[in-house]
This record gives structure tokens, C-alpha cells and sequence, in this order.
């Protein structure tokens, strides 16, 4: 489905109020002002906000997913290039679009939705699915071993990702620096070398 520019503006806004405030706390009053639009057009556009935020969750994770799926397609890399290459994308991802990680995270915590949460697993389990194909690709080649926990895994890398870029205050003070640029630049060289080295352990990859 695509969405047009004013669609994507709203959801922008509500995607920054929700990060800041919760779903629960953001009117569509406060939507509304924020995307500079009157009541009746979100009306007309999503019907509701609930509907919004899972307009939301496809807009952004249908363009994850095709990354994932061309990375798959993609012939001319190898196994653990491609590996590789998810970990940089994710990296930038999150950096780029902290607001909306932050809304996944705070949805999920506070569970107050069941429909948005159950939204939120069927995002990360369509993503699950097809890292898991792009981890098979490399041990049908025989580049990774047979015995990877894909999903524990996919935790690790999640979950270290997420502590730093949702904790920079205390990341850029135990690496002394002195500023966002700094701080972003030392994650993507840093801490992806880090988890390009964890995942090649993990996979049994031999250079």
C-alpha cells in the first residue's frame, strides 16, 4: 500500500508524539496540531488512531522488509557480506528513526493495546522469518553451521543496538565524546565491528 505525502506527514507527527508521550497519552487533537491538519482529515485518511498506528507500523516496516528481502535476492554478495550489510542497515536504522523504536518499545512495556502490541509481534516475526531465510542461504552453502539459535541471535543484536542508542548520555561518557556526530560515527564503526565479529563466532564463520 502506498501512502501519500499527507498521510506520511500525520503518521511523522504521531509517530514523534508517541515516542514522547504513549499511545494512550496523544489525542488526535494533538496529532492534528503537530501535522498542522484539521480533525477531519486524519478522520478521513485513517478512521482512528488506532488504525493511525498500525498504518504506521506498515509504513515503516514494509520498507525494512523489502531491504531484507532484496539482501536476500542480492546475488552478487556473499553469505557473510550479507550479514554484514544487515547489521550496518540496522545500525542506521535505529539511529534514524529513534522515535519509532522508541514507540515499539514503549507500547510493548506497557501493553495497554492488545491489538497494537499483537501488531508489533507480526512486524518483528515477519522480520524474524526472513533473517532466519537469509541465515539459511549461508548454511545451505555451508558457510555458517547447521546449529544457529536464529532467534537468540537476533536478541542479541536487537538488544545490544537498542541499549546503546537508547542510553547515549552514558555510551558518549564511557567513550569521551564530545558530541551526536561523534557518538553516531563511533556506533557504526564500533559497535557494528563488534557485532559483525559476535555473529561470525555465533555462525561459525571461517575467513
Amino acid at each position: 500500500m502506498e501512502f501519500s505525502d499527507k498521510q506520511v506527514q500525520i503518521m511523522e507527527a504521531a509517530e514523534q508524539l508517541f515516542a514522547e508521550k504513549g499511545f494512550a497519552g496523544t489525542s488526535v487533537r494533538d496529532i492534528a496540531e503537530v501535522a498542522n491538519v484539521n480533525l477531519a482529515m486524519i478522520s478521513y485518511y485513517f478512521g482512528s488512531k488506532e488504525k493511525m498506528m498500525e498504518a504506521m507500523f506498515k509504513h515503516k516496516g514494509d520498507h525494512f522488509r523489502v531491504q531484507l528481502e532484496n539482501l536476500i535476492q542480492d546475488e552478487n554478495l556473499s553469505s557473510i557480506q550479507k550479514i554484514e550489510k544487515f547489521i550496518d542497515d540496522f545500525i542506521e536504522r535505529i539511529l534514524t528513526k529513534q522515535c519509532f523504536h522508541k514507540v515499539m518499545v514503549r507500547e510493548q512495556l506497557s501493553d495497554a493495546n492488545s491489538t497494537i502490541v499483537k501488531r508489533i509481534y507480526e512486524l518483528k516475526e515477519a522480520n524474524l522469518a526472513l533473517i532466519k531465510q537469509l541465515i539459511q542461504q549461508g548454511q545451505k552453502k555451508g558457510d555458517f553451521k547447521k546449529n544457529v539459535d536464529t532467534v537468540f541471535l537476533m536478541m542479541t543484536l536487537v538488544g545490544t543496538v537498542s541499549q546503546v542508542v537508547t542510553g547515549p548520555h552514558l555510551y558518549r561518557k564511557l567513550f569521551n565524546l564530545q558530541s551526536n556526530e561523534e557518538f553516531e560515527k563511533h556506533v557504526k564503526k564500533k559497535l557494528g565491528a563488534y557485532l559483525k565479529n559476535l555473529c561470525k563466532t555465533i555462525l561459525g564463520y571461517d575467513e
